[in-house]
């Protein structure tokens, strides 16, 4: 089977795939530091969960944004599992033409999210990836990935303000306004992330399509977070919490 891993700089997504189908999916925090008997240790226990052993495992492909865990990641698979490694970079296949100014500086995510975008819903495409930073990218028909804007993650914006104020609480955004006019306070917090941040998102869809400048241009979003701001957004017309995983399964189909 296929450890497919998406480690992100808050949370890592673990999914496990038996052919094309899904076998086991978990969310673990992140943990820049640990070593590959750590994750060991964990990963023996989520799939311990499903019934299954380290022994199960075949391959292992990682998309990370935390450098210093790939090392980590790549003995985990050679001494652990004993199984082939895949590092999701810019020399891979991947089925796009990467027209960013400096390919490698595209984020292994990015790259992941625009492949299973192609696959599952085609291009044109937009791809929203809501998480501790968030990412809009733009792939054009013809499969160039053209690259798009980043802005501050929804939780990272929400802590720095209750962080930097003395009376503002923090709140769950997973519970919704009533109203953009909000009134009383935590409403009124959740009214401006939530509503705010859907209208920004939307601006930023709008602004890409018209650059993109063609028809049928479908916009997919996906992250941990998303849950709470695609209900808010106009403009997104795909909700697929599950499309990293599908990128990195793709990825490997590709280059094994």
């Amino acid at each position: 089977m296929l450890m497919a891993v998406d480690v992100g700089n808050t949370q890592t997504v673990l999914g496990l795939f038996e052919g094309a189908e899904p076998r086991g999916q978990w969310r673990v925090a992140t943990e820049a530091h640990r070593t590959a008997d750590e994750l060991a240790v964990i990963f023996a226990g989520l799939l311990a969960l499903r019934g299954r052993r380290l022994e199960d495992v075949s391959a292992v492909i990682v998309s990370t944004v935390v450098p210093g865990l790939t090392s980590s990641y790549r003995d985990l698979a050679a001494e652990v599992f004993g199984v082939p490694f895949y590092g999701v970079t810019a020399g891979m296949k991947t089925g796009l033409k990467n027209r960013y100014d400096d390919p490698e500086a595209v984020g292994a995510d990015r790259i992941v999210n625009a492949v299973a975008a192609g696959r599952h819903y085609g291009f044109p495409a937009i791809i929203v990836d809501i998480g501790t930073a968030t990412t809009v990218e733009a792939v054009d028909a013809d499969a160039n990935y053209l690259g798009g804007a980043i802005l501050t993650g929804l939780y990272v914006a929400l802590d720095a303000l209750v962080s930097r104020t003395a009376k503002l609480p923090s709140v769950d955004l997973e519970e919704p306004p009533p109203k953009a006019i909000a009134t009383n306070t935590p409403d009124s917090i959740r009214s401006g992330f939530l509503y705010g941040y859907a209208g920004a998102l939307d601006a930023l869809i709008r602004r890409s399509r018209e650059e993109l400048g063609a028809e049928g241009v479908t916009v997919v979003a996906t992250g941990g977070p998303a849950g709470a701001i695609v209900p808010h957004c106009r403009e997104i017309q795909e909700f697929d919490p599950d499309l990293t995983l599908k990128g990195l399964l793709a990825l490997y189909e590709m280059n094994s």
